[in-house]
């Protein structure tokens, strides 16, 4: 008997023995993370964990740190199956360590539009590039012992009323682009897990689309892992267990339990169909390990090695930075070699912005900023000058100095207590020290502001709910704030702000103190949570002030490095974005700076695209995403040489907005239309034509040089079966070092129909590889060309499209010096 054959009988054996009651027990959450446990059966408590950039565990708090890797738009940048898979294997490791059974990732929604708020938690625009990252991803943290939930299935590409938005769209544009990543995570590395999405698609739920969760993604794909709700999607009782919804998150308020146990003896839903989902939830225990019986899908002698987190995290972030543009000035170095002087400006200079917000965010284990990465890798006597030059922050930073929080009870006594390292109380599910949500009325933070200044300080309150805040003997504030909108979880992750000024005379110390008093039932789907922020502003100089500030600086030095960046309030779950602008005065500093120091590398620290109206006046621009906790440390990597800015675009840049194919996130009476078909992204830009992007998707250039020296193409005999992922065509790309240095370029594959059916994309990426050489070394690319590459969907299914292909290869899909004709004689 195999060992998938006994975790299948140790399954059956346990189903066996519970009754309706305790079936549908495995099917709703016990709390927030967790499923409940069930000693009858040795089943242990299943515990999920967020985990997109770092596996946050059940606690997000910064007593229980998390290694913080640079954001899946960063990873997808660097085009590397390989760096992928490992980025897998240590978030396995992290859950292993935080208790978790369960990651809650890889988002694999695509980039529709460069609107979509939570595009850096997302791969790219293209499906074939998402399906690959994405299958290497669930690889990786599954041969970590730990299960993974590719997500959201299907069509959540952007934030707006996304609880409630019907997206329309025809079935091959479905097929072909969005449900394409899923269908081959699915089929190449078996996820264990998978989770659906809020959204309507064609006027169904996606929890209670039976077409798509039963047909399409377990009978045609042959999932047969466990399809969760995000958390709070799960509506309704009936209709979601008959379209597979296996578990409805968070608990223990869901729409399954007594009300699942009602409808089966009712006969609205067959015992049988409860058999099947409790099956799928004993089936995932028994794979992580926590089913009597049942030998774990990795045993514990079979664990990867241990994996160096920090250093990881900074071999991602470099591999990641994509290199836009280069008059020479980097690697830095002058004329006799130095480095000369510095002036390092932006805000996100010194408060490097590692992550977007949301459900990907967690406490990082720590962080080096640019400022600190570049004081420790610049030779010894450099002159390193810093300035802000405008900080885009809408909202307060927490007050920066260690509190108190107090956890009271109905009566005003105290429950507890814990020091927090700032301003920010966030607790989700649980809280610290042992304290229960029951009885909770009021969490009060206080801490000691010792101004360096006096002047106009800022406090500000970040929350949902009734607050008091003082300072001193003065009240500021008394009152209730109310969410912006109807979505609870960008109520929880991205709150509204009240701010309040404080004149200070002098630079004594003053109390600050917020209160928060909860409502009787607290947080969602009955469960409790504790979200706010005790935010602080020192006086500063007016924006102009600081921007003649930044000026002067840069005039001084030799080179200036200014660092640009989005915002929590641009780029965030639960938000789309009104602009691609840059925040703030931030393009202003760039066109200032830029105007009196001819050698200016702008350092864009975003995670999807952004306009950059002087990115022709500056000498170097660098993409370095949300980088993750390793941040400066990477990016003063890359400016020193030390390595290579390994990263190719997946998504294309615009010049303008008004040249952006797709804009509009917005529902129209509840409903979103995906229009535009398969046009989306290059392949919108291509079709168009007319004005270029800035920037196309798989740019980026290195430190060395490429010649590109031949192609060819091997069509191999049509494959038995009906794998769509069977290769049919080999490709060998020849080129060659032609710079000074060592090198590593993500050759590129794109295919093109013989142009007679105008329906069909014209370019669309085929496969990738990377290579790497010395200085003059050639190097060889072998790319599979798999079926679904040439195949369509249409009235009756899949259809293999024989015919000519024009087939190039080259650096980015607007740059493919190499090309030939190739006749593929599939059936069909």
């Amino acid at each position: 008997m195999t060992l998938e054959q006994q975790r299948e009988t140790a399954v059956e054996a346990a189903l066996g023995k519970l009754d309706l009651t305790a079936k549908v027990a495995l099917l709703a959450g016990a709390d927030m993370w967790s499923l409940p446990a069930n000693e009858d059966i040795g089943l242990g408590r299943l515990v999920m964990s967020d985990g997109p950039a770092g596996v946050r565990g059940e606690n997000w708090t910064p007593d229980d740190p998390s290694v913080s890797v640079p954001s899946p738009t960063a990873l997808a940048a660097t085009w590397s199956l390989e760096l992928t898979y490992r980025t897998g294997q240590l978030l396995a490791q992290e859950a292993r360590r935080k208790g978790a059974h369960v990651v809650l990732a890889p988002t694999v929604n695509l980039h529709r539009s460069p609107r979509g708020g939570r595009h850096f938690e997302a791969y790219s625009e293209d499906p074939l590039l998402t399906g690959e990252l994405g299958a290497a991803f669930v690889s990786g943290v599954q041969s970590g012992g730990v299960g993974t939930t590719p997500k959201h299935f299907v069509a959540n590409d952007s934030e707006t009323d996304r609880f409630t938005v019907d997206v329309h769209l025809d079935e091959r544009t479905l097929r072909e682009l969005y449900l394409a990543p899923f269908e081959a995570i699915v089929r190449k590395a078996s996820p264990w897990g998978l989770m659906s999405a809020y959204n309507k698609v064609n006027g169904t739920f996606m929890t209670e689309h039976q077409r798509l969760n039963n047909e399409v993604l377990r009978g045609e794909w042959g999932f047969d892992g466990m399809l969760v709700s995000d958390w709070t999607g799960a509506r309704d009782t009936v209709r979601d267990a008959l379209a597979g919804l296996d578990v409805a998150m968070p608990g223990p308020v869901t729409v399954y339990g007594e009300h699942l146990v009602r409808a089966v003896r009712e006969g609205l839903v067959p015992e049988e169909t409860v058999d099947e989902l409790a099956r799928r939830v004993l089936r995932l225990a028994a794979r992580v390990g926590i089913l009597d019986g049942a030998p774990a899908a990795v045993p514990a002698t079979e664990l990867p090695a241990p994996i160096d987190g920090e250093a990881l995290a900074r071999e991602v972030a470099a591999a990641g930075m994509v290199l836009l543009s280069n008059d020479g000035v980097l690697p830095l170095a002058l004329a006799d070699g130095s480095v000369g002087s510095v002036a390092l400006i932006g805000q996100a200079a010194q408060e490097a912005r590692i992550g977007g917000g949301g459900s990907a965010q967690v406490f990082p284990t720590r962080v080096v900023s640019p400022l600190d990465g570049l004081r420790t890798a610049l030779p010894q006597g450099t002159a390193l000058a810093y300035a802000v030059g405008a900080d885009p922050n809408e909202h307060l930073r927490p007050l920066a100095v260690a509190t108190k929080a107090r956890f009271l009870g109905r009566d005003g006594a105290e429950l507890g207590a814990v020091t927090l390292p700032d301003g920010a109380a966030r607790w989700i599910g649980r809280l610290p020290a042992g304290l229960s949500f029951a009885g909770l009325a009021a969490v009060e933070v206080t801490g000691t502001l010792r101004p360096e200044r006096a002047g106009t300080h800022r406090v500000g309150i970040r929350g949902v709910g009734r607050f008091v805040l003082t300072a001193g003997d003065a009240v500021l504030f008394d009152d209730v704030v109310l969410p912006a909108g109807e979505d609870p979880a960008a109520a929880f992750l991205n709150p509204p702000e009240q701010v309040f000024e404080l004149e200070l005379d002098g630079t004594a110390p003053v109390e600050l103190k917020l209160r928060h008093v909860l409502p009787e039932h607290t947080g969602f789907a009955g469960f409790g949570l504790v979200s706010f922020l005790l935010g602080h502003g020192e006086p500063v100089g007016t924006d102009d002030e600081l921007l003649e500030e930044a000026v002067a600086v840069a005039a001084a030095a030799d080179v200036a490095v200014v660092v640009v960046a989005t915002t929590e309030e641009v780029e965030s779950e639960g938000v789309d974005r009104g602009s691609l602008a840059l925040p703030g005065r931030q393009d202003e500093l760039v066109a200032r700076v830029a105007a009196v120091n001819p050698r200016t590398v702008v350092v864009v620290n975003a995670g999807a695209p952004v306009l950059m109206p002087w990115r022709d006046d500056v000498a170097a621009v660098l993409l370095g995403w949300f980088p993750g906790q390793e941040a400066g440390a990477a990016l003063a990597d890359v400016l020193t040489g030390a390595r290579e800015p390994g990263g190719r675009l997946p998504t294309t840049w615009p010049a303008t907005e008004a040249d952006v194919p797709v804009w509009d996130v917005e529902p129209v009476d509840g409903a979103l239309a995906y229009g535009e078909g398969l046009f989306v992204g290059y392949r919108a830009w291509q079709r168009r034509g007319g004005a270029a992007p800035a920037y196309w998707f798989g740019h980026g250039l290195g430190y060395t040089q490429w010649s590109y020296e031949g192609l060819d193409v091997r069509v191999l005999p049509a494959p038995a079966g009906d794998d769509p992922y069977a290769t049919v065509a080999e490709a060998v790309v020849r080129l060659r070092n032609t710079g000074a240095r060592a090198g590593r370029e993500v050759v590129q594959l794109y295919l093109s129909p013989d142009g007679s059916d105008a329906t069909r994309p014209g370019a669309a990426l085929g496969g990738f590889a990377s290579v790497t050489a010395e200085p003059g070394e050639r190097a060889e690319a072998r790319i599979p060309l798999p079926r679904r590459a040439f195949q369509t969907w249409g009235d009756s299914g899949w259809t293999d499209r024989a015919g000519s292909y024009r087939i190039q290869a080259g650096r980015t899909v607007a740059d493919l010096p190499l090309d030939v004709t190739a006749e593929v004689p599939l059936h069909g």
